[in-house]
Parts: C-alpha cells; sequence; structure tokens
C-alpha cells in the first residue's frame, strides 16, 4: 500500500505552489498556468490559510462576474481545508477526496506542510501499483506452468 509520503517523494517539483491571500486571483491563476497545476495553497507565513482552485475560480469568479485583476485570492479561497499526513495511503487520500469531491490534498507533518497531492498524483500510484502487481502474478504464472 502506497503511502502519501512515497507519492511527494516521486513527485519531479516536490515544492509546493502557494499565494498570499492579498495576491490578486490574475497572479494566481498566472502561477498556476505557469507551473501546469490546477491549485495553490493560500499561505499567511508558515500556516495554511485557504486553498485557491480551478474550481474556485470557475465558481466564485467567472460565473459571478468578478474582475480577475482586482480581486484578492482572500475572497474567493476555500478557508476549510481538509489535509492529510505523510503515512496515511493513497486509498485513504482517494476515499476523503471522493466523499468530499476534493481534488487537491495539503500533506501536514505536524504543523509543517510539506507536500499537495492531486487526484491525479494518486490514480497514477494506485495504477503503478497495481501495474507491479500483474507483472508480478504474471511472472508467478509462467513459472508455475
Amino acid at each position: 500500500m502506497t503511502t502519501v509520503a512515497e507519492i511527494i517523494k516521486s513527485k519531479p517539483d516536490g515544492k509546493v505552489h502557494s499565494v498570499k491571500p492579498t495576491d490578486t486571483v490574475l497572479s494566481a491563476l498566472k502561477l498556476m498556468a505557469d507551473m501546469h497545476i490546477g491549485a495553490l495553497l493560500v499561505m499567511e507565513g508558515d500556516k495554511i490559510a485557504g486553498i485557491f482552485t480551478e474550481r474556485d475560480y470557475a465558481r466564485k469568479v467567472v460565473l459571478l462576474g468578478r474582475a480577475s485583476i482586482d480581486t484578492p485570492i482572500s475572497e474567493v479561497m476555500t478557508r476549510a481545508v481538509r489535509f492529510v499526513h505523510p503515512t496515511n495511503s493513497a486509498e485513504e487520500c482517494m476515499a476523503l477526496m471522493t466523499e468530499n469531491r476534493l481534488r487537491h490534498l495539503p500533506v501536514m507533518d505536524g504543523e509543517q506542510v510539506v507536500g499537495l497531492v492531486s487526484i491525479g498524483d494518486l490514480v497514477k500510484s494506485v495504477i503503478s501499483e497495481q501495474q507491479f502487481i500483474i507483472t508480478q502474478m504474471e511472472q508467478y504464472i509462467t513459472r508455475v506452468w
């Protein structure tokens, strides 16, 4: 069973990208586009103040006719942030994401943010683990027969 710690170690760019609550939606969108990511943590110093996602942009900016150039992230971010720990399994994360309709989960080790996992990261991990099991079974079967 793959843990969150293993998933975040395997990510090519393990950096957690973030913005401040006072940053504009436009600057957050530019960073998301540059990094090819769908969410940013909103940080006040070392503490998570919220998360800003593509879904927040669609529902709280575009649909409400707000201007990205002068809307601060603090007005549209999701404040109630669910998170996981490095010891959580991929399956636990997927269950939490499914139950709460989330696509991103910050990874906390005590009070420190150590990563961010997406549904894509989890699916990739589960598929890789299943492929490994299939390969092992195929090798076992060909040895037995």
